[in-house]
């Protein structure tokens, strides 16, 4: 598909026009270039900033990454916070300035906020809240915070979608598909980095977050999980005050993990508040299946002596059961220093690649494994083998879920503010009991046999249909009914510049007839008139005709940047 056949629109045009040109100015202009957007940019903006003396190659293409969302703006700065999560794709010094990135978005006005509530509750808002706080607390790209009181006299927050945000997000997401669909299909070295699956799940992750109700239900289910926990505190959704576009909560006390420290100590049982911390996220991991992915200080509230919460959960993984079963499976072997086990695991979730080693995937989950052996466990930095990991990964380009990353990644945020607490915790001692318990239920016979009945309706089904399925094809077989599809890829390139190059062959050739024409008109006998014109008129004309056709031949070649 061509640039203009992404949409017809002229905002879309327009902000297609504009990512062109902000990549172009930040170096990108091959990547412009290759993926037919050169139209788009002028001929003085041609000329690319090279890296500066000295400086690593990585750490340019990560800052100038990170001035291309800065300038395109917040839904592109969240796609550069999404890769920033992924140091199984990028590399240490990439993923370094895609973190600096930051949502710097200022609130809409509070009144529009107001209408907002008052049309999704279809109430006043002086009928739905006690009151509701002028100044929002804190201002996203996708919304705003309010502080709020209920009638019966509740502490609430609420949070209001930026109006119009729907549409901007949908726009600037087909833009963002169209560009990693042609950056993997026409860029090799961009290839590798996998930006059409990175897109595809920045946009899963983005439409969920438009909505709220998929928080509601997360922020819910959470809630009804650790209710029973008078020491772990997860909002409550008031749902009679929430729609997709505004999400009402229980306001939680607490503060944020360094603001407890500095302040209060002296106060904390700070080893039974680690211990909480580490069970808190394991049971979301391997019990409840749908987890907090986005475990930063000021998402983890706390109070003394030992009471935790969790607020924001607009960022969540999933562990299906299946998954959950290969990640028990995998955390055993890294526990038990079995490297062959954890190769098994990954091969059963699917994430070897054609250029994926098995016996030196091995060879380095062992060396990883016995280097860390024995450490006392504030030796353990776990920043640093969570990078040691995501190296191996890239190394033998495995395709890790995204889910997957973001559990490794939120394990590795609590290992640290729990070694923060205790630097004496041992999270494979709290590891070790949970995992074996979990083996011990998947292999209890009650499971096996609610197993073994699944798969037996599942045989049963296709031994009743493969029957007609196998006369079916020897049908289509005996009528001739069967076709052989050829898929070209990567072909389109060349048909359109093999256009290209035929209509300025073309072109070429009328410029140069009329030339001719106009040459053999000026060299006629002076006495013929047409029209009351001499044939030398007619002549000149024509070269002036063929010199304007010539300049406009020759401008579209320089655009093109194809000229030599």
């Amino acid at each position: 598909m061509t640039p203009l056949g992404i949409t017809r629109s002229v905002q879309s045009l327009q902000r297609l026009r504009r990512i062109a040109r902000v990549l172009t100015r930040h170096g990108f202009g091959h990547v412009v270039d290759q993926i037919d957007l050169g139209r788009f940019v002028p001929l003085w903006l041609r000329r690319q900033p090279t890296p500066q003396a000295g400086e690593p190659s990585q750490s340019s293409l990560g800052r100038r990454l990170t001035q291309v969302a800065n300038e395109l703006g917040p839904i592109f700065v969240k796609l550069g916070q999404t890769l920033a999560s992924r140091p199984d794709i990028l590399p240490p010094d990439v993923l370094v300035e895609l973190r600096t990135l930051q949502d710097h978005v200022d609130p809409f006005d509070s009144d529009v906020a107001m209408r907002i509530i008052a049309d999704e509750l279809r109430v006043p808002v002086a009928e739905a809240f006690q009151s509701v706080d002028d100044q929002p607390i804190a201002s996203g790209s996708i919304g705003q915070v309010h502080g709020a009181v209920l009638p019966d006299g509740t502490k609430v927050v609420i949070k209001v979608r930026r109006p119009k945000i729907d549409e901007d997000v949908r726009a600037d997401l087909q833009l963002l598909k169209w560009l990693a669909d042609a950056l993997e299909r026409w860029n090799t070295e961009i290839r590798v980095y996998q930006p059409a699956m990175m897109v595809e799940e920045f946009e899963r992750a983005l439409l969920r977050e438009l909505d709220y109700m998929h928080e509601a239900a997360t922020t819910a289910r959470l809630h009804d999980a650790f209710a029973d926990d008078d020491q772990v505190d997860i909002p409550n959704v008031i749902w009679s005050h929430t729609t997709p576009n505004v999400l009402t909560l229980e306001a939680v006390e607490g503060e944020n993990i360094d603001d407890a420290l500095a302040c209060h100590g002296a106060r904390l049982d700070k080893r039974r508040l680690a211990v909480r911390l580490a069970d808190l996220y394991l049971r979301q991991f391997f019990e409840i299946g749908t987890f907090h992915a986005d475990p930063h200080a000021g998402n983890i509230l706390v109070r003394p002596p030992a009471r935790v919460a969790l607020v924001d959960f607009g960022q969540i993984g999933i562990i299906s059961d299946e998954l959950a079963g290969q990640l028990v499976v995998l955390l055993l072997g890294a526990v038990t220093r079995d490297a062959g086990t954890v190769a098994d695991a990954l091969a059963e979730m699917g994430v070897f690649t054609a250029a994926t080693d098995r016996t030196q995937l091995v060879r380095d989950m062992q060396t990883l494994l016995d280097k860390y052996h024995g450490q006392p466990a504030r030796r353990l930095p776990a920043e640093t083998i969570f990078a040691e990991v995501a190296e191996n990964v890239r190394r033998h380009t495995l395709q890790i879920p995204r889910d997957v990353v973001l559990m490794l990644k939120s394990l590795s945020t609590v290992w640290s503010v729990a070694l923060r607490l205790d630097p004496d915790l041992d999270l494979t001692a709290l590891l070790r009991p949970r995992l074996m318990a979990i083996v011990r239920r998947r292999l209890s016979p009650r499971r096996i046999a609610r197993t073994a009945g699944v798969t037996a309706w599942h045989v049963l089904g296709f031994m009743k249909s493969a029957p007609q399925q196998f006369r079916d094809v020897l049908r289509q077989l005996s009528s001739g009914q069967w076709q052989l599809n050829i898929r070209h890829e990567n072909l389109e390139t060349l048909s359109r510049e093999l256009d290209r190059s035929s209509n300025r062959l073309a072109f070429s050739i009328i410029i140069a007839a009329i030339v001719m024409g106009s040459s053999l008109m000026v060299c006629a006998n002076s006495q013929v008139m047409i029209l009351g014109v001499s044939l030398q008129s007619f002549g000149v004309f024509g070269y002036l005709f063929a010199g304007v056709l010539g300049l406009g031949l020759l401008w579209a070649i320089l655009r093109s940047g194809r000229l030599s």
